[in-house]
């Protein structure tokens, strides 16, 4: 009897991904400190990448506080690199505001907290070093 051919491997199963603030900027710079499995996955043409507008925020607040200068070249255009990178924008609304109010959890940062109700709200995978979104019950990746 012959011998079946070899069946092609199924194509990964396109993923919607929110980009912490850390993980768009190591992403948008190299940086080896992004996780392999989440620089994978960023990096898949198959996935939908999301940069909310609270990383935005929370770049801009740093980098004027002189903590964050390596977001300069992010700030200098967010629309043109976001655009460049293939990430689509995510805005903030009165429900991701609502649901980061309420949700549950002692972390305090306003900033993740928003970007935990984005990710449960806009059902993405939430690429993220940050183990504190893992108190908000979100999938997370990134190694």
């Amino acid at each position: 009897m012959g011998r079946k051919p070899d069946k092609a491997p199924a194509p990964e199963a396109p993923v919607k991904i929110l980009l912490d603030t850390h993980a768009l900027i190591w992403a948008m710079n190299g940086d080896p400190r992004l996780g392999p499995v989440a620089r994978k996955a960023i990096a898949s043409r198959t996935n939908q990448v999301f940069v909310s507008a609270a990383s935005i925020w929370e770049a801009a607040t740093r980098f004027r506080l002189g903590r964050f200068p390596e977001a300069r070249l992010l700030l200098d255009s967010p629309s043109e690199v976001l655009a460049t990178m293939g990430f689509d924008p995510l805005p903030i609304s009165i429900e991701h505001a609502r649901l980061a109010g309420s949700i549950e959890g002692k972390h305090r940062d306003p900033f993740d907290r928003i970007l935990a109700a984005q990710s449960k709200l806009e059902g993405t995978t939430l690429a993220s070093a940050d183990e504190a979104f893992d108190a908000f019950k979100v999938t997370r990746l990134w190694d």
